[in-house]
């Protein structure tokens, strides 16, 4: 059960804190957003990502180093991407899970957030949005299946919150794309990856209206209905048909 002061209070007047996945949860299921975030009824937890995050923690290492001598990852030169690693003094806090780079937005009075991966900046000082992803599938990678929806979206809420922060974004952010390879003859305690970058242009133009809506849906006294394709709302919905 969540904190109570984690819990929506439409009552309250300090500003709500509403991270960037609450947002994507409640563009999902409506229901099981305000569930969590009104009535502190989460859904269950899924397994963690642990060689996902270490793969982010290794990009994230290997990057620095680029970043702390002003110059460009081998990778980007590879793309043609010209731009090296952002340096900035919050770097630190833009990347922590409970921090991230923040906006009070007036409207809803959320204090929006989300935790990026990394920042490139050109040379007229334009940032760019990176994400690291990593996956083990065979095939050519590609952000155009249908679950990548939801990556994008993620890219464009880094965007607006950049932008509302005072700094110039490109509409052009980029997916560091790594692909775990599995046909190898043994393991020998190394797993290799192939690296590429994928490009993306955002458009964030969506996030405020949504804020909106998701606002007027925790500030209701009447849980919204079952989402038609929500794994746990069709959960719920055949428990209550059980005789």
């Amino acid at each position: 059960m969540p904190r109570k002061s984690s819990l929506y209070d439409p009552k309250s007047k300090e500003p709500f804190k509403f991270s960037r996945t609450k947002l994507e949860n409640f563009m999902s299921c409506p229901r099981c957003f305000y569930l969590d975030r009104r009535l502190g009824v989460k859904q269950p937890d899924g397994p963690p990502f642990t060689l996902n995050t270490a793969v982010d923690g290794l990009l994230k290492n290997e990057f620095d180093i680029y970043r702390k001598d002003a110059k460009a990852h081998p990778l980007m030169e590879k793309y043609g991407i010209k731009a090296i690693p952002f340096r900035h003094e919050d770097m630190d806090d833009w990347r922590n899970n409970f921090k991230g780079i923040q906006h009070h937005h007036a409207k809803t009075n959320f204090l929006v957030f989300g935790a990026i991966d990394d920042v490139w900046a050109n040379d007229g000082g334009e940032l760019s949005i990176v994400d690291y992803k990593s996956t083990a599938k065979k095939g050519e990678l590609s952000l155009n299946e249908e679950w990548h929806a939801g990556w994008k979206r993620q890219m464009e809420i880094y965007q607006w919150l950049f932008r509302k922060n005072g700094f110039k974004v490109a509409d052009t952010g980029y997916f560091v794309y790594c692909n775990g390879q599995k046909e190898k003859e043994a393991f020998n305690c190394r797993l290799e990856f192939v690296i590429e970058i994928h490009s993306y242009k955002g458009d964030d133009g969506w996030v405020e209206k949504e804020l909106i809506k998701a606002k007027e849906c925790l500030d209701g006294d009447k849980i919204p209905d079952y989402t038609e394709d929500c794994d746990f709302c069709q959960y719920h919905k055949s428990l209550l048909n059980i005789k």
